[in-house]
C-alpha cells in the first residue's frame, strides 16, 4: 500500500499515469559523479522510485563539498562519496536498490556499467571524462543527459544515442585542450548546480517514461546572476573527429 502512494503525486498528472510509474520502478540508471550534479539528480531519482540507481565516485568527501552537494554530510567526511550517496539515497527509498561503484572506473568498468544501464547521467566536473563516456554510451546505444556548471554559468544537453543520426559530445565540444574550469579554482554557485541536477533528473524520467520533450539536440545554457537562459539548437558534425566516419 506505501508503494502504491508514494508515487500517487506523479501518477496525478495527465502525461504520468501507473504504467509510466511501472516503466520508471523498472529502469535503471548510472550516475557518474556524486558531487554537485550528482547528489539532487540522485536524490530526485530515488525519490521518483527509478528501480536501480548505480553512483560511480572514488572520491571522498571534502568539507568543502558540503556547500553544494547536499547528498553528503559532516559526519560523512571522509567517506567515499557512492558510499555516502547510497546511505542517504537508501534512507529516502528502502524499496530501490541502490549500488556504490566506490572507485574511478577503468575504461573497461565504465563500459560494463553503461552497458547494464538503461539511462546514464553525466554528473563529472572532468571534461577528459565526458568523452569516453559519451563515446562508450554512442556504442551501446544508451541515452546520455550531461550538465556542468561553472562559477554562475551552467549548461545541459541530451544525447539520445538510441537514435543512430544523434550528435555526440565531440559534435558540440569537437576542441579539448585539456584545461578545465572547476569548482575548486573558478567557484560555483550552489544553488546552480543544484537546479542542473534536478534537471538531469527529470531529463532522464523524461526519457524513460517516454513523456515530454527531452533536451535532444538542444543545448540548454544558464546565467544563474539573471536567471536568464538560451537555447541552442545542434546536430550531428561532418567534421565530428569521434562519429563522422560513421555516417
Amino acid at each position: 500500500m506505501e508503494k502504491e502512494n508514494r508515487y500517487s503525486r506523479h501518477e496525478l498528472l495527465k502525461e504520468f499515469d501507473a504504467h509510466t510509474q511501472e516503466k520508471i520502478s523498472a529502469s535503471k540508471v548510472l550516475i557518474i559523479g556524486a558531487g554537485g550534479l550528482g547528489s539532487p539528480a540522485s536524490l530526485y531519482l530515488a525519490a521518483s522510485g527509478v528501480g536501480r540507481i548505480t553512483i560511480a565516485d572514488g572520491d571522498t568527501v571534502d568539507l568543502t563539498n558540503l556547500q553544494r552537494q547536499v547528498i553528503h554530510n559532516m559526519s560523512r567526511i571522509g567517506m567515499n562519496k557512492a558510499t555516502s550517496a547510497k546511505a542517504s539515497l537508501e534512507a529516502m527509498n528502502s524499496e530501490i536498490d541502490i549500488r556504490a561503484f566506490t572507485h574511478r572506473p577503468s575504461l573497461e568498468e565504465l563500459e560494463e556499467l553503461i552497458a547494464d544501464h538503461d539511462v546514464v547521467l553525466d554528473c563529472t566536473d572532468n571534461t577528459a571524462s565526458r568523452y569516453p563516456i559519451s563515446e562508450l554510451c554512442r556504442r551501446h546505444k544508451k541515452p546520455l543527459v550531461t550538465a556542468g556548471a561553472v562559477a554562475f554559468d551552467g549548461q545541459i544537453t541530451v544525447f539520445d544515442y538510441r537514435d543512430p543520426d544523434s550528435a555526440c559530445y565531440a559534435c558540440l565540444f569537437p576542441n579539448h585542450d585539456g584545461a578545465d574550469e572547476k569548482a575548486s579554482t573558478k567557484g560555483v554557485f550552489a544553488p546552480l548546480v543544484g537546479t542542473l541536477g534536478c534537471m538531469q533528473a527529470s531529463e532522464a524520467l523524461k526519457i524513460i517514461g517516454g513523456f515530454g520533450k527531452p533536451l535532444t539536440g538542444e543545448l540548454l545554457m544558464v546565467d544563474a546572476r539573471s536567471w536568464s537562459w538560451w537555447h541552442m539548437k545542434y546536430s550531428r558534425s561532418e567534421d565530428c573527429p569521434c562519429c563522422a566516419k560513421e555516417k
